[in-house]
């Protein structure tokens, strides 16, 4: 009995001896902090990937934009050269107004397009971009802005029709039209010094509430459109305005008047 017992003790003694150790045996703590280093890692590493992904994609809409620039671009060539040329720029501006924001941007382009190549063809177009000014799509405000400007200066008196609704239209603009709203009526009042008398009130008041960048681009368009009294007022109001902008802007401003910033005391 006594035999027995010794001979399976020994062999448990013997499968103990010859048994491998195990992991956290043979490499004790620092196994563990190895593996606490590569899912750290492997943390960081799944972090940066979007990254790549974001880049990719912001290549991707850089492409697309492309793409899209060259496709109005052949589709305006294309209608500008089609028999039916007036019927179909004129669903273009349909387009211009739809209310989804694809079809109208995609119009946008294109009437930009025709616009570029040959400014009269965009003239019947006008009530359209009275309309697409306020519009919530950027886009369209952009392409409205650019073809109320170009249509004043080719045909004032179409856009001197909605002068009313065009004035109107000023607060509730962005930035966007209300710089396309001024660049029209500075060329309406080039156009004709008649128009002065009804657009010098929007004028100063578009002059009186600008920013300093805003207002050095714009004195550059209204002082030299305006004549005589109305040019005055608006003047005076610029020149009011230097005190209150940064002096940065305030500076190019009175460059371009031909005057002295006085000093500014706190």
């Amino acid at each position: 009995m006594t035999t027995t017992k010794a001979t399976k003790s020994g062999s448990k003694s013997a499968r103990a001896a010859t048994a491998p150790d195990k992991p956290s045996d043979r490499e004790g703590a620092p196994r563990t902090e190895s593996t606490t280093k590569t899912k750290t890692g492997a943390k960081r590493a799944k972090k940066k990937a979007p990254r790549k992904d974001t880049a990719k994609s912001r290549g991707e809409g850089t492409a697309s934009a492309k793409r899209s620039a060259r496709g109005s671009a052949a589709e305006a060539a294309r209608i500008l050269e089609a028999d039916d040329r007036a019927s179909q720029i004129a669903e273009q501006g349909e387009r211009l107004l739809d209310t989804r924001s694809t079809v109208a941007t995609q119009a946008a382009r294109v009437v930009s397009e025709i616009m570029a190549a040959e400014p009269e063809a965009i003239v019947p177009l006008v009530d359209k971009f009275v309309k697409g000014i306020t519009s919530k799509h950027k886009r369209v405000v952009q392409t409205a802005a650019d073809g109320l400007t170009t249509v004043a200066g080719i045909a004032p008196a179409r856009v001197a029709r909605h002068l009313d609704v065009l004035k109107r239209s000023f607060e509730p603009a962005t930035l966007v039209g209300r710089d396309g709203l001024v660049r029209t009526f500075a060329a309406l009042c080039n156009a004709s010094v008649a128009y002065q008398r009804r657009l010098e009130p929007v004028l100063t008041t578009a002059l009186g509430g600008a920013d300093g960048k805003t207002l050095f681009a714009w004195s550059q368009t209204v002082l030299p459109a305006l004549k005589g009294e109305p040019h005055a007022n608006a003047r005076a109001v610029v020149e009011h305005r230097l005190n209150r902008i940064p002096r940065a802007w305030a500076q190019k401003i009175a460059d371009e008047l031909g005057i002295r910033l006085r000093p500014r005391y706190r």
